[in-house]
């Protein structure tokens, strides 16, 4: 059905300029999904481990208990922020430094949890500009045929200037879901900054505790 469209067949009459930026809008969606559908399992995959590790940190009442869930979680992230925050202790008793290691760690990971949502912003911005682009293009090359066939009525133009729109159309079709991607890993990022802050602040509470003890 879709082959014998005359979408289809508006795109495939397209010129080599209109062919390389239809490219470089597919080339654009198909990076912006795979960063999405990769970063959302992921996050998912982290905010998991860090609410059922913080869970397990109300069970801890020695630093023996607390190396063995960090030995026992060392391939996550809450395995890891443990770890630092272990190291930072037995180096230090002031907990003003623990607590201020701690938040560069937050950092740390919360910047990492960032990485490449800038494509999906500048995707959904630069996405309309190379559609319309494409069109001013084909625009352009359709006037250009209709002067030189001293012929300007709607059949001879029509075909044309809807050639020249297709570039628009899959413009937007790149930069809407992008847009949206790129709001909804911002808020699940922010989601779990708010997990690891609460799970850095409870760590940090349980070794003050267990320290005084």
């Amino acid at each position: 059905m879709f082959a014998g469209n005359s979408l289809w067949y508006l795109i495939i009459q397209s010129d080599l300029m209109s062919w390389i930026v239809l490219l470089v809008l597919l080339s654009l969606s198909i990076v912006c999904w795979a960063i999405f559908f990769g970063k959302y399992m992921i996050t998912r995959i982290k905010l998991q481990q860090v609410r059922a590790a913080y869970k397990k940190l109300y069970t801890i009442n020695t630093l023996e208990q607390l190396d063995a869930l960090a030995l026992a979680l060392q391939a996550t992230i809450p395995g890891y922020i443990i770890a630092k925050q272990r190291a930072v202790m037995n180096s230090t008793h002031d907990w003003q430094l623990i607590a201020q290691h701690g938040e560069q760690v937050l950092d740390t990971l919360v910047s990492a949890e960032e990485n490449y949502l800038c494509v999906l912003s500048t995707s959904a911005a630069v996405s309309p500009l190379l559609g319309l682009f494409g069109t001013v293009w084909g625009l352009v090359q359709a006037f250009i045929g209709i002067s030189e066939r001293q012929a300007a009525d709607i059949v001879a133009v029509a075909p044309g200037i809807a050639q020249a729109l297709v570039t628009t159309l899959a413009g937007l079709i790149v930069a809407i879901p992008a847009l949206v991607m790129f709001n909804f890993l911002q808020v699940r990022a922010l989601a779990y900054e708010q997990e690891l802050i609460t799970f850095i602040n409870t760590l940090n509470l349980s070794m003050t505790r267990i320290g005084k003890e």
